[in-house]
């Protein structure tokens, strides 16, 4: 455990704050939200790529939409078949 996951856990703060880390929920397979992204690399109906500090994040599935856009937060609806780092 290194010093900020250390800290976090004596502060009881969240790791995807503390650390910078994605926060991603999803709600079955037809809502997927990803707080503290990087940036949107890609859009189409069928593929979506995010920068995360953890990674690239790739989802596919079909019927993709981007309901909403923030600096912080993507929230992705459709039929998600796929998520993959």
């Amino acid at each position: 455990m290194n010093v900020k996951e250390k800290l976090a856990s004596a502060l009881a703060l969240p790791k995807e704050i503390a650390l910078d880390m994605p926060l991603i929920v999803a709600a079955g397979r037809g809502e997927l939200n990803i707080e503290n992204y990087k940036n949107l690399l890609e859009f189409s109906e069928n593929k979506i790529r995010v920068h995360t500090s953890a990674g690239l994040l790739n989802i596919e599935g079909t019927r993709l939409c981007l309901k909403q856009i923030t600096t912080e937060n993507l929230l992705i609806t459709g039929s998600i078949n796929g998520i993959y780092w």
